[in-house]
């Protein structure tokens, strides 16, 4: 369950962007959709390398 401190006089719209933001930090939409089809472990971790082969290279062009 999600917590958000609002203050006395806080306005409603800040309020909300605090949950928006705390509910996209914790990760709960990304969770839902990996939970909607079985993934196999090879498949995942897959995955897992390609993004981190993406990453080094965007890296990598960037410090050029």
């Amino acid at each position: 369950m999600i917590y958000i401190n609002v203050k006395e006089n806080e306005n409603l719209d800040k309020a909300l962007k605090k949950y928006k933001k705390k509910y996209e930090k914790i990760g709960i939409i990304r969770e839902l959709r990996s939970r909607q089809a079985f993934e196999k472990p090879s498949i995942t971790r897959r995955m897992e390398i390609k993004k981190a082969a993406y990453r080094e290279f965007v890296q990598n062009q960037e410090a050029k």
